[in-house]
């Protein structure tokens, strides 16, 4: 007989058959009824012990963590809480647990007691939740992008290329760290590393994915980034993963049309195959907001919030009109945002964003044509030269989500405004050479993937939405 699934076997409609199953003992009370979970669902099927009949030697090995096999019929369910379970007629211990030294036990753990667990910490019920809406997220974008035509490109980790202009980068070196070479003005002599040249990890694949567009027409990346950045905030991660299409022959209104519909499509997918999940995630974040004021409490439970961008149009909105709503907002006026929009060319905070989606608008929205001195430098300038062809996508409870722009296509333009950012010509020798030879409209969208994960399952750290996060002074594991 082949093992089932959990998950396989609590969607049986014929009882009364013989199964086995095999998972991790999450409860086991009264020497008698065994919780037992396999990672395949968020759901426990309870399996019942003959106690009476059963070796008692075996009975005190069946704890908090330990791997079972269980072999058994699946009967209706006598008990509340369940529809089937399992009698139990063979039970193999695989794998003991102790139970005074397992972290996990059945009771409520804290967020920052769990990450110091990471390694466990899918054993409990709400990250095998999120884990599970991560994986069916990463299966919807692949979906999304096979079936629109897109080609699938991995872009290098280690660059020599600075892509957003950021400057805060992990160096990749084999230089000895206490004694590295120096050239004749003192400084570290690279050309004697490992790659004869200065290299980091990378912060975006973007400008490497442009190339590939340049000649396959339409690519997205879907890969590992990382910052350099020290921020021990709730939103940061040192490394992170990007999705990032791009596709040549498409202006800043069919980047707005694309990153719409991909956002709709891959919402749409983990509603329609991960509802348990959500539901489960949804009633976490009911009982947690009932410990908050009233006022910080969220008037959207999870699954409306999804909704919410699924069913509704985004509200498109220039970056100057946004600015005007804002300045004359209520908060702005009554002194309620911590940043206070004065005048054009204010760099948008969460606060701004989210008072746009939820209480002008009530809808998601894309804002577009940025000032172009808080844009990075490949965005196309607009004919007015002051704002460029960004555009960023807003979302409820989170702000911005997607970021994206139509690229500068134009050789002279974009040597000025690297000339102007002090960006060396040499170093992106091969970037400009697609303005050189055939050049053309082309356009595309970031979104960092965790911070999707945290949308769609509601939860309020960065780090609670990957397997092993890596933050300042962090990289256990």
């Amino acid at each position: 007989m082949i093992s089932s699934t959990i998950a396989n076997l609590l969607s049986k409609e014929n009882t009364l058959q013989d199964v086995e199953v095999k998972g991790w003992v999450r409860t086991f009370r009264a020497n008698r009824f065994i919780a037992l979970n396999d990672g395949s669902t968020i759901h426990n099927i309870q399996c019942v012990v003959d106690f009476e009949n059963t070796d008692e030697a075996l009975l005190k090995r069946i704890t908090t963590g330990a791997a079972v096999h269980i072999k058994g019929a699946l009967t209706e369910s006598q008990g509340k809480g369940q529809r089937v379970e399992i009698q139990v007629s063979s039970i193999d211990i695989l794998g003991d647990s102790d139970p005074e030294s397992f972290p996990i036990q059945p009771k409520k753990h804290s967020f920052e007691f769990l990450r110091e667990n990471a390694h466990l910490r899918t054993r409990t019920s709400t990250f095998s939740a999120v884990m599970r809406l991560r994986s069916a997220l990463s299966f919807a974008i692949h979906k999304y992008f096979n079936e629109n035509g897109f080609y699938y490109m991995h872009t290098p980790i280690i660059t020599g290329s600075d892509a957003e202009g950021a400057g805060e980068m992990f160096r990749v070196t084999n230089l000895d760290a206490k004694n590295p070479p120096l050239d004749e003005a003192g400084n570290v002599n690279f050309k004697e590393d490992f790659f004869g040249k200065e290299t980091n990890l990378t912060v975006s694949g973007q400008l490497e994915a442009e190339t590939y567009a340049m000649s396959l027409g339409k690519v997205y990346t879907f890969g590992p980034t990382f910052r350099a950045e020290n921020s021990n905030t709730s939103r940061h991660l040192a490394e992170f993963w990007m999705i990032e299409p791009e596709v040549a022959f498409m202006d800043l209104a069919g980047n707005m049309d694309l990153a719409e519909d991909f956002m709709k499509s891959v919402l749409s997918y983990i509603l329609k195959h991960n509802r348990e999940d959500l539901e489960f995630l949804e009633n976490r974040l009911l009982e947690e907001e009932k410990t908050k004021p009233q006022a910080e409490r969220s008037e959207m439970s999870l699954i409306e919030k999804i909704k919410f961008v699924v069913d509704n149009n985004f509200k498109r909105v220039s970056y100057t009109e946004a600015i005007d709503i804002l300045k004359n907002s209520k908060p702005n006026k009554k002194k309620k945002f911590k940043y206070l929009i004065e005048e054009w060319g204010a760099d948008l905070q969460s606060e701004h964003e989210r008072y746009l989606v939820e209480k002008h608008f009530n809808c998601p929205v894309i804002l577009f044509d940025y000032p172009a001195n808080i844009k990075a430098f490949y965005m196309r300038l607009n004919e007015d030269g002051k704002t460029v062809r960004a555009m960023d996508i807003l979302f409820p409870g989170i702000g911005e989500m997607v970021g994206g722009s139509q690229r500068e296509e134009r050789l002279d333009v974009l040597k000025e405004k690297m000339k102007a950012l002090d960006i060396d010509e040499e170093e992106l020798w091969w970037y400009l050479d697609l303005r050189k030879y055939g050049t053309a409209v082309h356009s595309g969208f970031g979104l960092g993937f965790e911070r999707l994960v945290m949308f769609a399952t509601g939860m309020g750290n960065i780090r609670d939405v990957i397997p092993f996060p890596r933050t300042p002074q962090n990289a256990e594991f």
